[in-house]
């Protein structure tokens, strides 16, 4: 009697999913995802001393909700879980246990901190939970035979540390540079591009200062280069210290080649709180465009990012870069879960993530492509040079590429 049941209910079962077709009938999870729902996690700095990374995550979510009133993807809603980690590696550890064991998540996306995604490399990796699109240009990202649930995004620090390299090298071949440094896998990452592309004319920097992030000002830094000697200066540094590197440099008189890292040259919460004034003719390094710069204003892309600000977040500030970057991961994230169809496994979030070809979000400058492949976890190599002129950033220049970046 209770095979006969067995049988009868499982031929119920299939007469129900033939009547409601098979739209999912093939469909792959792991935690975190189902017919309805794709779990998120992400973990960033909403408090601490790098709380204006915070912006990043409230944009993910206005990003997330507008996919979602759309109808999702492939049919399912985005459930996105943003924690704070106020920039703190242990803090970062916690979030992460929290998301994957208690939240069951699908995968983390964007965390953002280079030193916090290195205390949770090992633990997502061994948990074979996606790390996906970590928001920090440390090389580590890039390593798909030992971490290949790690993928980073944006270019690399070294590749633009080297820009930095050539670019001293072409325009002031004599210069005695002093630079400014996070003391962490950041900023030292950044010097050892820096020093790989000058060569052996490295010992053209005269003077380094490394800062810790808990510092509540860098003044002492700047005095100390100064006295250096040094006539070119290099920022590498995320919005709060750049911005008190640029005073302090008006301050003291000091008129310096100065050089500021592409993670400290949003217009929107480092050039316009530190003064354009005091700003001019500083050099970075780009490759999302400023929606600042009226070479954009009939950008079809950019009107879409226009529209999207102006329905889902409009008391941000468009032209902070961190609102443009949110932006641009949030569509690669859409882009890999869309690729995935049905197949919701993190094994098939990774595959999808190695797969991207020539993927163009919207507020990438032209020229400048994602593609990634499963020997290389690193999306975006590419960068433009460029010029504070007036109150926005001016292209000059060819597009570099870590690979044209060699002394």
């Amino acid at each position: 009697m209770r095979a006969r049941n067995f049988a009868a209910l499982a031929s119920g079962l299939a007469m129900f999913a033939l009547s409601h077709g098979d739209t999912y009938a093939q469909s792959k999870y792991d935690i975190g995802a189902n017919d309805h729902e794709i779990k998120i996690g992400n973990i960033l700095a909403y408090s601490g001393p790098v709380s204006s990374l915070g912006i990043i995550g409230k944009i993910e979510a206005a990003y997330f909700k507008k996919i979602n009133d759309e109808g999702g993807i492939n049919g399912r809603k985005i459930n996105f879980i943003s924690y704070d980690d106020a920039y703190s590696p242990p803090k970062t550890v916690e979030q992460a246990r929290r998301l994957v064991e208690s939240d069951e998540v699908l995968l983390i996306f964007n965390p953002v901190g280079t030193p916090t995604n290195a205390a949770i490399q090992k633990y997502m990796n061994a948990k074979r939970v996606p790390q996906l699109f970590v928001g920090g240009g440390a090389t580590r990202w890039n390593n798909p035979a030992e971490f290949p649930w790690t993928m980073g995004f944006q270019p690399n620090y070294q590749t633009e540390g080297r820009i930095f390299a050539k670019y001293i090298l072409t325009t002031k071949p004599d210069a005695k540079i002093g630079v400014l440094y996070q003391n962490d896998d950041l900023g030292k990452d950044y010097l050892k591009g820096l020093k790989e592309g000058l060569g052996a004319k490295a010992s053209m920097i005269v003077a380094e200062e490394s800062y810790e992030i808990s510092e509540p000002v860098i003044d002492s830094h700047i005095v100390k280069l100064k006295a250096s000697g040094a006539d070119a200066f290099i920022s590498i540094a995320l919005p709060k210290v750049a911005a008190q590197s640029i005073r302090k440099i008006s301050e003291l008189g000091w008129k310096p080649l100065f050089i500021l890292s592409s993670i400290g040259a949003s217009i929107g919460t480092v050039i316009r709180p530190a003064g354009f004034e005091n700003s001019q003719g500083i050099i970075s390094t780009v490759y999302l465009k400023d929606p600042s710069d009226p070479q954009w204003a009939n950008d079809e892309a950019k009107q879409r990012f226009d529209a999207f600000l102006a329905k889902y977040a409009p008391e941000a500030d468009k032209n902070d870069y961190f609102v443009v970057y949110a932006y641009v991961i949030s569509q690669t994230m859409a882009k890999v879960l869309q690729q995935c169809g049905d197949d919701l496994t993190r094994a098939n979030v990774m595959r999808q993530a190695s797969s991207l070809k020539d993927f163009k979000p919207d507020m990438l400058l032209p020229g400048i492509a994602l593609n990634t492949s499963p020997t290389d976890f690193a999306p975006m190599k590419d960068m433009r040079t460029a010029r504070l002129k007036g109150e926005r950033w001016e292209l000059f220049g060819d597009i570099m590429s870590g690979s044209d970046t060699g002394n």
